[in-house]
């Protein structure tokens, strides 16, 4: 019961800072690992709630009339071929590596999350604005998400808003929409291999949902969301503790 309860509360966290900042999966990532599913199942397992969230939270933003389906599926297609090479690493990875990537992701994660953004100019995405080192940037983002996807927002903000200059409210729509799309064929991957505890997943991503549902009503961009990272960062923290001593 104790379980249950852990999932849902701590997946409904997850699931509001994956849609309104980065770093959801810093916290149900290694949950799933303290509740005694081995490394590369807990990654599998941690798909289903992604996947659910990204579904509630796109629905969300098509509905208030947010979304650029045109260039979403641009920056989405290479990311999703990504997505399949980093997945298909992840199931077959040796438990020490995954383990050590994981760390290290948490670290570099929480590290950029601390740094200021900068105040930039931003303007509309257009598909003329898009090209091969765009293109190949959303592959890096698809074939690091498929294989392990803690911190892959901050990747997001990198790409979108530093070199593309898009407001981040704008980030935020398109960035789940991408995850989304890269996330199905890598749980796809994942339960092929076995490694997905769909009870367990589906008892996360309810907290997940409830969580993005909130998160879709007050999308509120950069200055909104630092105390959601402050307090991602105080989770973080502890868990990493935990994780070096796991």
């Amino acid at each position: 019961m104790l379980d249950v309860v852990a999932l849902l509360l701590l997946g409904g966290v997850a699931g509001f800072i994956n849609v309104l900042s980065a770093g959801g999966s810093m916290l149900t990532l290694p949950l799933l690992m303290f509740l005694g599913l081995p490394p590369q199942v807990a990654n599998g397992t941690n798909r289903v709630a992604i996947t659910l969230q990204s579904i509630t939270a796109v629905g969300g933003f098509f509905r208030g009339g947010h979304g650029n389906l045109g260039v979403s599926f641009r920056l989405a297609v290479p990311a999703v071929l990504g997505s399949l090479l980093g997945a298909w690493v992840a199931t077959w990875v040796s438990r020490e590596i995954f383990e050590f990537v994981l760390v290290a992701a948490m670290i570099g994660a929480s590290v950029f999350m601390v740094l200021p953004q900068p105040a930039l100019d931003t303007r509309p995405l257009t598909p003329d604005r898009l090209g091969p080192v765009i293109y190949f940037a959303m592959f890096l983002i698809g074939l690091y998400g498929g294989f392990i996807q803690v911190g892959v927002g901050a990747l997001f903000i990198v790409v979108l808003y530093r070199m593309l200059k898009i407001d981040l409210r704008q980030v935020n729509v398109l960035k789940v929409f991408i995850v989304l799309l890269y996330t199905l064929p890598a749980l796809a991957i994942f339960a092929i291999s076995d490694q997905v505890r769909w009870g367990m997943g589906l008892t996360l991503a309810l907290g997940n949902i409830c969580g993005a549902m909130v998160a879709v009503r007050v999308n509120m961009g950069h200055r909104g969301a630092q105390w959601i990272k402050w307090l991602t960062l105080v989770m973080v923290v502890a868990i990493l503790v935990r994780l070096i001593w796991y």
